[in-house]
């Protein structure tokens, strides 16, 4: 079986959501906003949220502090992970990462070449775990963090989600 069984209970995770930008406010963040009421409307809890420019320690620190943080189970990011001089998401989640989730990316890009084309090339998409809180980075785009959480996210943090979920393996992530 693929998909959601309604035989298992829905467990829901505890998600902070980082936007990185030079630019944007809690107002104009379009981005994080997507994720704000995506986390909400599926049954999640919104812990924390957060706006860092686009500066490797800022970064870092920012996901130290959460990951820190036992009330908290996922961060997921927008922004920052093209290839411009000032995109450099991935190389702060490569700095806190002990585990990365190579798949995310990968099939980031898989779905966003169907909806783009070869611009797909341009993310970094990334995902990693440390001190077993899963971290997911996504482009800044609005229809691109929708396609993350729709299309992925969505459903491996889900624990009802078969044949396996992410929500499955927490108690194991800190083995």
């Amino acid at each position: 079986m693929v998909g959601i069984d309604e035989s298992r209970a829905f467990v829901p995770v505890n998600i902070a959501v980082l936007t990185v930008s030079d630019t944007r406010t809690l107002e104009t963040d379009k981005s994080g906003q997507v994720f704000v009421d995506l986390i909400s409307e599926t049954g999640h809890h919104l812990v924390d949220r957060a706006i860092v420019p686009d500066d490797c320690e800022a970064i870092v620190d920012r996901l130290k502090t959460w990951i820190s943080n036992p009330d908290i189970d996922v961060v997921i990011s927008t922004g920052g992970t093209g290839i411009t001089g000032r995109d450099v998401t991935p190389e702060a989640f490569q700095q806190v990462c002990e585990k990365e989730i190579p798949g995310f990316g990968e099939l980031f890009r898989h779905l966003s070449y169907q909806k783009i084309g070869v611009s797909a090339l341009q993310s970094r998409a990334t995902a990693g775990v440390a001190a077993g809180t899963y971290l997911f980075a996504v482009p800044g785009s609005s229809g691109a963090c929708r396609d993350a959480w729709d299309e992925i996210l969505r459903w491996q943090l889900d624990s009802r989600y078969r044949p396996c979920n992410l929500v499955s393996l927490m108690p194991r992530l800190s083995e």
